[in-house]
């Protein structure tokens, strides 16, 4: 049993005054039980040994992995050369034959990005050249096949990506985490990471479990990834003096987004058949209020973009009125009404650039020229997370192995 400290002691004093025999040794720990996390914690618990993903919630994926749009995307934003790129594309391919293999509720209904006048269409057809440049499949189709297709779309022009798809996330976690059990894996929820050291070979990790007879656990591990989404700055910071680099580096910045859900009446008024965006803007901060659909079929907007100061406020209030969506989404939707919607749910993007910044890429490091062999980090997992989530756990098991 952990000893008890007085509780006047910091959460590092008490790591430092644990015992030899305090600790619970495990060959790997995964910080955070999002996508990316339940997915690393599954390509690592299929090479054998002990495995244990914590997360600070109840139940896995309560946070970014379950507030998004759920659309397996084809990876066509971002630059050739980024991990955004490469690992959307790896990752959009092995998650659909993921599903396939495991029976996992998915569909491809392809996406349109849709241009308002000269400007927007001259974006669309370097947008197709990226996509050649990339392989992926893309074709520009004119005004009047557009409206032939989806006659209730205003377009001058739409980007067509066929590979687009969307998936159940919740049943796609549920799947990771059954084959992390599986493979002698471990899941501990309600388990946040309160102080973490370097310690020789290994990392000394203490966390709090929500028992009240043994508050605390520490751990010893020689891995651990971080992998903690919205907390991933904070993790890494526990390892780290003030001044060091990665403190600015990798310091995080929260975007607040609504989803706003449309009536039943109007979807079926509108018979939107596939996902539908804007022009993103220049840095891709946001991909637009876009149309999304669920798996039932339901017509989802959003999300919309309010900076942050706070990584766990999911209040849907403040933001754009309805009346100021509605006017974003009748760009390209105008039989949209004000009346016609409703605020659904709100999530918070994990970003690295700030307000008005340039584009930042993720981070996936195995810190080993940090001085930290066996640390990864992974910072900055926003969108195309979801989509990446396979290839990124592939990425950290080549790191570590």
């Amino acid at each position: 049993m952990l000893t008890t400290y007085a509780q006047e002691s910091s959460a590092s004093e008490r790591l430092t005054e644990c015992k030899e025999e305090d600790f619970t040794s495990v060959d790997r720990l995964i910080i955070g039980a999002g996508v990316v996390g339940l997915a690393v914690g599954r390509q690592l618990a299929q090479r054998g040994g002990s495995t244990l993903v914590v997360d600070k919630n109840r139940q896995f994926g309560m946070e970014t992995s379950s507030r998004n749009s759920e659309v397996i995307h084809a990876g066509i934003y971002y630059p050739q050369d980024s991990l955004k790129t490469k690992l959307c594309i790896e990752g959009k391919h092995r998650l659909y034959a993921y599903c396939q293999q495991q029976g996992i509720e998915h569909r491809k209904v392809g996406k349109w990005v849709v241009a308002q006048g000269a400007e927007q269409i001259e974006y669309l057809h370097g947008l197709r050249r990226h996509c050649n440049e990339l392989n992926v499949p893309a074709e520009i189709i004119s005004a009047t096949m557009a409206h032939k297709e989806e006659p209730m779309v205003r377009a001058d022009a739409a980007l067509v990506s066929p590979t687009t798809g969307i998936v159940d996330s919740h049943e796609f976690m549920a799947s990771l985490l059954r084959e992390l059990t599986d493979s002698g894996g471990t899941f501990a929820p309600n388990t946040s990471v309160v102080a973490m050291q370097r310690d020789l070979d290994a990392y000394k990790v203490l966390v709090t479990t929500g028992d009240p007879e043994t508050p605390f656990m520490a751990i010893r591990a020689p891995v651990v990834v971080n992998a903690a989404g919205l907390w991933a700055d904070r993790i890494a910071n526990m390892l780290v003096p003030d001044s060091h680099p990665w403190r600015q580096q990798y310091r995080l910045h929260f975007a607040k987004g609504r989803y706003y859900v449309l009536d039943a009446k109007a979807s079926a008024r509108l018979g939107i058949r596939r996902l539908v965006y804007p022009v993103p803007d220049r840095n891709v901060v946001s991909l637009g209020t876009h149309l999304t659909l669920d798996l039932a079929g339901t017509i989802r907007f959003g999300p919309d973009v309010e900076w942050t100061a706070s990584n766990d406020d999911y209040a849907p209030e403040g933001g754009a009125p309805i009346p100021d969506v509605v006017q974003a989404i009748n760009m390209y939707l105008p039989a949209v009404r004000s009346e016609d919607l409703c605020l659904g749910y709100t999530g918070i993007r994990p970003k690295l650039q700030h307000p008005g910044g340039a584009f930042r890429d993720f981070v996936v490091r195995e810190e080993s020229d940090m001085g930290m062999p066996g640390l990864v980090n992974l910072i900055g997992i926003e969108s195309p997370g979801l989509t990446s989530s396979l290839a990124i756990a592939t990425m950290v098991d080549g790191m570590l192995h």
